[in-house]
């Protein structure tokens, strides 16, 4: 059996009202000066002001930078970490989705070290500390407040690229539910498409003991484990029960509890088991069509479950029932079929679109989303069914 490890954000702090405690929970580090990476909506929502205030009552001094983008370019976060590193930040804080809690990362680590985005690029390049780094998450989704990845988009090769490493795991993430209300109807289906993306491919992920590794070889994740998996199925149930309602009635604060503390798990199980073949064909789609990352996500999920399907049947007959489908008297394949069926269902209901081509995907392109998809090694490794290029293209074509 190979051996696994876990991690998490040093301190995650989660409630309604959370975020009110964080400048003395900054002040009580020591960190004097905290720089923000954040966007435009959300200044003029207010939810700057709600993060600044209690840090500025603590006698901390912020600088707001307000460009973030929704899947930032290599370029705008080279300029985020000029800006940074005029302020001279104690401390930098990603406000927002997971864009901008990426942002923030990939800053963190050209404030500590030298170079570029590009040169940290992959898993485990980071060369040794960063400073340190606060995640306040206002969408319901990407995990990032708990991960060790970084997103940007490679707008040279139309492609997102990632940095992983243990070291970006966030130093103080705070999970507060009254972030993430108001938040508009398509961010929130996306959003939340995507927590339970991230948690059904850790539920699926190849296992810890069944990693294919080359001697020496590591990809930044341990495959599921019997603490993933616990994790996992609990975000898979509150996703179920509340992501729906969030979207339909956006007021409803139980729903926005419910997702809040959903992505939040799903964020912990990906991030150490792994995610998979979803993410590794949404990332060249993604780079080239502009499509928002959950959204895409959650069209290729029931795809590459079906994919799936002949090598993980017991997991999403379990997935079916998290889901709330009924199973009783079931065989094992039909309420494995059922999950997918709930998954499709659920996507449908929010809005999520069911073809690539309603992302303007050409079906000339696909060979080369394929392609693209298919040299992301590290997640055809924690994909539990082995892939050829072949398959990946066959996935896109019944997407298509």
């Amino acid at each position: 059996m190979n051996a696994w490890d876990f991690h998490c954000a040093g301190q995650l702090t989660v409630g309604r009202g959370a975020i009110g405690r964080s400048g003395a929970m900054a002040a009580r580090r020591g960190w004097r000066r905290v720089w923000i990476a954040t966007d435009r909506p959300l200044i003029e929502a207010g939810l700057v002001d709600r993060v600044a205030g209690p840090l500025r009552e603590a006698g901390i001094a912020i600088e707001v930078y307000g460009e973030g983008m929704p899947e930032p370019s290599i370029e705008r976060a080279q300029e985020a970490a000029s800006a940074a590193r005029r302020f001279t930040p104690d401390a930098v804080l990603g406000l927002g989705g997971g864009s901008n809690m990426d942002l923030a990362k990939i800053v963190s680590v050209l404030l500590a070290h030298p170079g570029g985005p590009r040169d940290y690029l992959g898993f485990d390049r980071v060369p040794g500390p960063v400073g340190p780094l606060i995640c306040v998450p206002t969408t319901a989704g990407t995990g990032s407040e708990v991960s060790h990845s970084a997103v940007l988009t490679d707008t040279s090769d139309r492609m997102k690229v990632s940095t992983l490493s243990p070291l970006l795991r966030p130093t103080l993430a705070i999970v507060d539910p009254a972030m993430t209300d108001g938040c508009p109807r398509r961010v929130t289906a996306d959003s939340g498409i995507d927590a339970l993306v991230h948690a059904i491919e850790a539920y699926t992920a190849t296992r810890a003991e069944d990693l294919a590794l080359e001697p020496g070889e590591a990809i930044g994740y341990s495959g599921g484990t019997p603490l993933t998996d616990p994790i996992a199925e609990r975000a898979i149930e509150l996703v179920g029960r509340h992501l729906a309602r969030a979207v339909g009635e956006p007021n409803d604060r139980e729903a926005r509890d419910g997702m809040a503390l959903a992505a939040t798990l799903a964020g912990i199980a990906f991030s150490n088991a792994g995610v998979a073949l979803v993410h590794a064909l949404e990332y060249p789609i993604g780079g080239a069509f502009h499509c928002s990352h959950g959204a895409g996500n959650g069209l290729l999920l029931p795809h590459v479950m079906r994919f799936n399907l002949s090598v993980r049947a017991d997991r999403m007959a379990r997935i079916a029932a998290l889901l709330g489908v009924p199973v009783d008297g079931l065989r094992v394949e039909e309420a494995a079929e059922r999950a997918i069926e709930a998954v499709e269902g659920l996507g449908a209901a929010i809005g999520i679109p069911a073809r690539l081509r309603e992302f303007g995907v050409p079906r000339a392109a696909l060979p080369e989303m394929a392609r693209k998809a298919f040299a992301i090694r590290r997640l055809r490794l924690t994909n539990p069914r082995a892939c050829e290029e072949s398959d990946l293209l066959a996935i896109l074509e019944a997407a298509h």
